[in-house]
């Protein structure tokens, strides 16, 4: 359950993102960026990245359980990287390991929460999507329920039967550690995706943090507390961590500090969050998504990113695929979803999945103001990360380069908001 992107409690960086939608093409030029400025960046120009792979990776989050076809898992197992499942999902999880033996399946498990749901006749479910059941808590460790001020228990707002668990408890910790490794052990996953590695106090229950965690500092040293007791017990047992991550880019440091006690990173809301409502470059905004990914890589680590847009729609795309080429090394994963929580169905792939653009040599660069280039050997990355319908600008690419449509380019016009992914001859 991948369950809140921007939240409401952060306005500010609400107001912070223009919204709208324009083309590609554009009526207005406000600079020309000519080979001289591509060639050969200033020291000072270079912004983010390792040497990168230019072949996009992909991933699937099948949480929703709905039926899948023998046909469509052999499918998906070949052209995934990472496949999420639940963990009564075992049968699933053998078809596609039966299709793709390299394949990496990751069972889902919330760290933060309890399902009573997932509790009947006073026995909790065999297989869960947490680490602790909820009527064994409620029977012997009442104490894990966080409470806020009044002493009552948090239920995940909008999302009933949650109920949020004192991740700093080091009992509490201990038995989701114990729990999910022999779940997922014994059914056969590669590793763990640990949802709600949360960073406000407020998570869930907005203007109101627990009384044990009064503050976001507080709150995010019990989950730092939670995944480095836990790094070294699935470590042990061969069991890969991938924490759920969103929001990260709206506290400072978070990624990478959460980051360092897990194998990887997913961000369920990436850069574009709709059709029409794209992220722009701020403190807080593109560059410190994109740099997800570029930490993720240079520290060896899994990331995958998941933008919202509605398949087929060109701007969202462009500009969510051509900000992922910006960083990738090769572990990164992207995979666009229409609206959230639709977990079930594998989403439609862009062609440009299929495009080899060869090796990066270098990282990404600025050749103008909030807008980025990265080279590859067969292929040209560019980003305009103004706000959406600013002025175009004008990207002179230095040679003949192929676009989306096939059409032969040497230049680009890309207004706020939007990117190309390019081929060339190599």
């Amino acid at each position: 359950m991948f369950n809140f992107r921007n939240g409401a409690a952060h306005p500010r960086d609400r107001l912070a993102r223009i919204r709208g939608a324009v083309g590609v093409t554009a009526v207005a030029t406000a600079l020309v960026v000519g080979p001289s400025a591509v060639a050969d960046p200033p020291e000072a120009d270079v912004v983010a990245g390792e040497i990168g792979v230019g072949e996009a990776q992909s991933f699937w989050l099948h949480l929703n359980s709905t039926p899948v076809s023998d046909e469509v898992a052999a499918a998906e197992a070949k052209r995934r990287q990472y496949v999420v499942l639940n963990a009564w999902e075992g049968d699933l999880l053998k078809k596609l390991k039966a299709s793709n033996p390299r394949l990496s399946v990751f069972v889902y498990k919330d760290l933060s929460s309890t399902r009573s749901y997932a509790c009947k006749n006073g026995a909790d479910d065999q297989h869960l999507p947490t680490g602790v059941g909820f009527c064994a808590t409620e029977r012997e460790h009442p104490d894990w329920f966080l409470t806020g001020p009044d002493g009552k228990r948090f239920e995940y707002s909008g999302y009933s039967g949650h109920w949020q668990m004192d991740v700093g408890n080091t009992a509490y910790q201990d038995a989701w550690a114990a729990n999910v490794i022999k779940d997922a052990k014994g059914t056969g996953f590669d590793g763990v995706l640990m949802d709600n590695a949360l960073f406000p106090c407020d998570a869930y229950h907005s203007g109101v943090c627990p009384k044990k965690y009064p503050t976001n500092e507080a709150f995010q040293a019990a989950y730092v507390s939670m995944l480095s007791n836990l790094k070294g017990r699935f470590a042990e047992a061969k069991l890969k961590t991938v924490a759920n991550l969103s929001n990260a880019r709206l506290h400072n440091n978070a990624w990478d500090t959460y980051i360092d006690h897990v194998d990887g990173g997913f961000d369920e809301w990436w850069l574009v969050f709709s059709d029409t409502d794209l992220v722009t470059e701020y403190p807080q905004g593109w560059s410190k998504q994109v740099a997800e990914i570029t930490s993720s890589e240079a520290r060896g680590k899994i990331v995958m990113v998941q933008p919202h847009f509605t398949a087929g729609k060109e701007q969202p795309q462009r500009y969510a695929m051509a900000s992922y080429y910006m960083a990738i090394g090769d572990k990164a994963a992207i995979t666009p979803m229409p609206r959230a929580d639709a977990y079930g169905d594998p989403t439609p792939e862009s062609p440009i999945y299929e495009w080899r653009l060869g090796q990066a040599a270098k990282p990404y660069y600025s050749v103008a103001n909030n807008v980025f280039r990265r080279d590859f050997t067969c292929g040209t990355v560019v980003v305009n990360a103004n706000p959406t319908n600013s002025a175009a600008v004008k990207v002179d690419l230095g040679g003949p380069h192929m676009d989306e449509k096939g059409a032969n380019v040497t230049s680009v016009d890309l207004p706020g908001t939007s990117g190309t992914v390019l081929r060339k001859s190599c």
